[in-house]
C-alpha cells in the first residue's frame, strides 16, 4: 500500500497528477487516513488553482451578512398559506431555506450524526472493506465522488446508501450506523413529503402533483466527514456545485462552513439548533420552468480541530426512465419552457460524466 504522505505538496519531486490520485484511491481509508497519518502539508491533489482560492475570500464576515431564510413547519396547521407562501419566496430566490418544528425528535438528529461520525472514526481497517465507487451493494464509502474530474480534491470523505425506490437490504449497512440510517430515513422521508406539498402549493399546483411524479421517492443519504484541515486556506471541503436532484434536505453539526452563493456575494448557513437545511435541486429548477432556483453552494475547509459531520439526502424521481420537463401548467406562449424534456438517466447520466464544479448542469439541457 503506497504512503499517502508521500503525495504531499513538493516542490522537490515532478508532479503527476494521475499518478499521485491513484495512490491516494489505493490506500482507501481517504482523508481522514492521511490527517491519522500525522500530515503537516496537504498533499497536491488537493491544493486549489489561486482563482478558486481567491474565490474563497469572497464571503461576508459581518454580523449583517444577509441570512437563510428559517421557516416554522408548525405554523402549516394554522397558517398554511402563510407557509407555503415563505417556502415559495425562499425558493425563488435564495434557493435555500433551514426549517424548524419539523417533528423529528432531536435525540434521532443527535444519533444519526453521532453514528456517521463514528463509521468514519472507526479503525482504518474497518472502513477498508466498505471503500468503494459501485453502488451494487447499494453503500459505498470513498473521498471525492469526482475525485478521477476534477483538478483538485476536496478535504471531505463520504458513505453514500441508497434509500429508494428499492432501498439498501439493511443488512449491507455497516453495523454501527445502521439502526440510526433507517430511522433516519423513515423521519426524513415525511418531512419530504410536506416540502413537496409546500413546494407544490407554492406554484399554484395541487399539494400532491409532485408526489404524483414521484418525486420524493427514489432517495439517496450521504454521511460527509470533514476532518481537520492543516492548511485549510489551500483547499475546500467540497467545491461550488449545484445539486442535481429535485430536493436536499441536510442534516449538519454545529461547526459550519457551509455557504451559498447570493447576488450579493457568498453567505454563510449557520447551524441552527435542530433546523433541517432545505435547498432546491437542478431537476426542480427545471421542471419550475425556472420559478424555482437551484443555486451553488460549497463548504469550507475545516479549520477546527473537531471534524465537521453532515448528513445529506438527496431525493429524485423514482422513474428514471420517464420524460420529464418544465410542467406543461407552468409554461404558456408569454412563458415558453426554457429546457427540452429528458429522461432521469439522461440527467444523471450527464451530471456523472462532469465534475463537481461551477458549471451548473442545467445549461446542457437548455433550450
Amino acid at each position: 500500500m503506497s504512503s499517502p504522505v508521500a503525495t504531499a505538496v513538493s516542490a522537490a519531486a515532478p508532479y503527476n497528477r494521475a499518478k499521485a490520485v491513484k495512490e491516494f484511491e489505493e490506500t482507501k481509508v481517504g482523508v481522514k487516513g492521511l490527517v491519522d497519518s500525522g500530515i503537516k502539508a496537504i498533499p497536491a491533489i488537493f491544493v486549489h488553482p489561486p482563482e478558486t482560492l481567491a474565490e474563497l475570500k469572497r464571503g461576508f464576515e459581518s454580523e449583517s451578512a444577509p441570512v437563510i431564510p428559517t421557516v416554522d413547519l408548525a405554523a402549516v396547521q394554522g397558517s398554511r398559506a402563510a407557509v407555503v407562501e415563505q417556502v415559495r419566496q425562499a425558493a425563488s430566490t435564495v434557493g435555500f431555506f433551514q426549517v424548524i418544528n419539523h417533528g423529528v425528535p432531536e435525540q434521532v438528529l443527535r444519533r444519526t450524526l453521532a453514528a456517521v461520525k463514528a463509521f468514519h472514526e472507526q479503525p482504518a481497517e474497518d472502513r477498508v472493506p466498505v471503500y468503494r465507487r459501485e453502488m451494487g451493494k447499494g453503500v459505498s464509502y470513498f473521498s471525492n465522488v469526482d475525485l478521477f474530474q476534477s483538478k483538485a480534491a476536496s478535504w471531505r470523505d463520504t458513505i453514500l446508501i441508497r434509500m429508494g425506490p428499492i432501498a439498501v437490504d439493511p443488512s449491507e449497512i455497516p453495523e454501527m450506523c445502521r439502526e440510526e440510517v433507517v430511522e433516519w430515513n423513515k423521519e426524513v422521508a415525511r418531512v419530504s413529503r410536506v416540502l413537496f406539498e409546500l413546494l407544490s402549493e407554492g406554484l399554484g399546483l395541487g399539494a400532491e402533483r409532485f408526489r404524483e411524479m414521484g418525486l420524493g421517492e427514489g432517495r439517496g443519504m450521504l454521511g460527509h466527514y470533514y476532518p481537520f484541515c492543516p492548511q485549510p486556506d489551500l483547499t475546500v471541503g467540497l467545491n461550488s456545485h449545484a445539486d442535481p436532484g429535485a430536493l436536499t434536505v441536510l442534516l449538519q453539526d454545529h461547526i459550519g462552513g457551509l455557504q451559498v452563493e447570493t447576488p450579493q456575494g457568498w453567505i454563510h448557513v449557520k447551524p441552527h439548533p435542530h433546523a433541517l437545511v432545505i435547498n432546491i435541486g437542478d431537476f426542480l429548477q427545471i421542471i419550475s420552468n425556472e420559478a424555482y432556483k437551484s443555486v451553488h453552494h460549497r463548504v469550507l475547509a475545516n479549520h477546527c480541530n473537531e471534524a465537521r459531520v453532515s448528513v445529506a439526502v438527496f431525493f429524485n424521481p423514482s422513474d428514471t426512465e420517464r420524460l420529464f420537463g418544465p410542467l406543461p401548467e407552468l409554461t404558456s406562449t408569454q412563458k415558453p419552457a426554457l429546457y427540452r424534456n429528458f429522461t432521469f438517466h439522461e440527467f444523471m447520466t450527464r451530471f456523472s460524466k462532469k465534475e463537481l464544479d461551477g458549471k451548473s448542469l442545467t445549461n446542457f439541457f437548455r433550450q
